[in-house]
Formats: structure tokens, C-alpha cells, sequence
């Protein structure tokens, strides 16, 4: 079984919460409908910016962790996808909703990770640059897709953003410092070529 119904139920649970933190910061690219009833709710809660930005960031953020799942999968490992749990369950997007509610201008935390038993460093390496390497993909096709002239008009914005996050969260995966993946890639190559 790829997923189970608890691996589900997290990322939805993951996808809303991304909704929520950053629906705020793509405000202006959501698109609008202008009418009274909309102008009126849109006060209370702006659910078009709520959308907009969960489907632009959430796909990055699990399918990064789903490629580090099914890449381990593939070696025979067993590998879970679960929220980020610190002191408390689902306490990485908690701690994201927090910093949105208090108005903080950064918003840092971890969502989502896969727990994996130890392996060799190799495949160690191998499975930490599973997850970039998908961000890298979805920028490289939403990149592709904008140059082709392939993306209806009414898409473009959120394609855009898109091809923007998944190349954010490659490049800043790829640190080469613990605890970033990009700190296990070097980490898993310096054991198995050094050691």
C-alpha cells in the first residue's frame, strides 16, 4: 500500500494549514469575483486567497516528501509520511499557524517528514535527494509549460507561484548543512567516498 489513511489524513490536514499561513501572502494573485455577497465574506475569511495559496504551496511541500517516501519504498525500506509533530501532534504546522496569527514577517517551520529506519549512506543520500530533485521536476515542468505558451491565461498565476516555491524549496533543501536534505546528500557521499 503507497499511503496509508493516516498519510492521507495528513495531508490534508498539512494542505489546509498551508492554506490558512500563507493564504495572506498570495492574496493578490488569487483570483477575484466581484460581486456583493463575495465582498462581504471576503472581509471575514478570504477563501479565494485560502485556495489559491494551498494549492500552489501544498503539491511542493508533500510531493517533496512523497519523492524521500517512494524513493525508500523503491530500496524495500519501510517510510512514513506524517505531519511534523514537535512537543505536540501536527506541532510543525501549528507552530507555522502561530507565527501567521501573531503576524510574524518570517514564517519558518517544518510541515511534513518521512520516517525512515537508518540505512546505508548511499541510499541514505540517494533517498535525501529524492525530495529536491521533485521540486526540481515541478520547476523545470512549470517552467517549460509558461515558455511553451501551454498554460491557459486564467492559470498563469498559479503556475507562476508554483514554478517560484518549487524552486525556492530546491535551492534552499539543497543547503549543504544538517538538517537540511542537501546536509545528508554530503553527509551520505563524504561516508560512503571518504570513510
Amino acid at each position: 500500500m503507497f499511503l496509508s489513511i493516516f498519510e492521507i489524513i495528513d495531508a490534508i490536514i498539512i494542505s489546509l494549514a498551508l492554506g490558512y499561513i500563507f493564504m495572506d501572502s498570495f492574496q493578490r494573485f488569487a483570483p477575484r469575483k466581484h460581486n456583493d455577497i463575495y465582498s462581504y465574506y471576503s472581509r471575514k475569511f478570504d477563501w479565494n486567497a485560502f485556495k489559491f495559496a494551498a494549492i500552489v504551496t501544498a503539491p511542493a511541500i508533500i510531493l517533496h516528501e512523497f519523492g524521500h517516501k517512494f524513493v525508500a519504498m523503491a530500496y524495500g525500506l519501510s517510510a512514513t509520511f506524517q505531519a511534523a509533530s514537535f512537543i505536540v501532534p501536527y506541532g510543525g504546522v501549528l507552530f507555522g499557524v502561530l507565527l501567521k496569527l501573531i503576524g510574524s514577517p518570517i514564517i519558518f517551520f517544518v510541515p511534513a517528514w518521512v520516517t525512515l529506519p537508518q540505512t546505508a549512506p548511499l541510499t541514505s543520500a540517494i533517498i535525501a535527494f529524492a525530495g529536491p530533485a521533485v521540486n526540481g521536476l515541478l520547476w523545470l515542468g512549470s517552467h517549460m509549460a509558461i515558455k511553451k505558451d501551454m498554460v491557459k491565461k486564467k492559470h498563469l498565476p498559479y503556475v507562476y507561484i508554483f514554478r517560484y516555491i518549487n524552486g525556492f524549496l530546491f535551492i534552499f533543501n539543497m543547503i549543504p548543512i544538517v538538517p537540511f536534505d542537501g546536509g545528508h546528500v554530503v553527509e551520505g557521499l563524504i561516508k560512503t567516498f571518504f570513510s
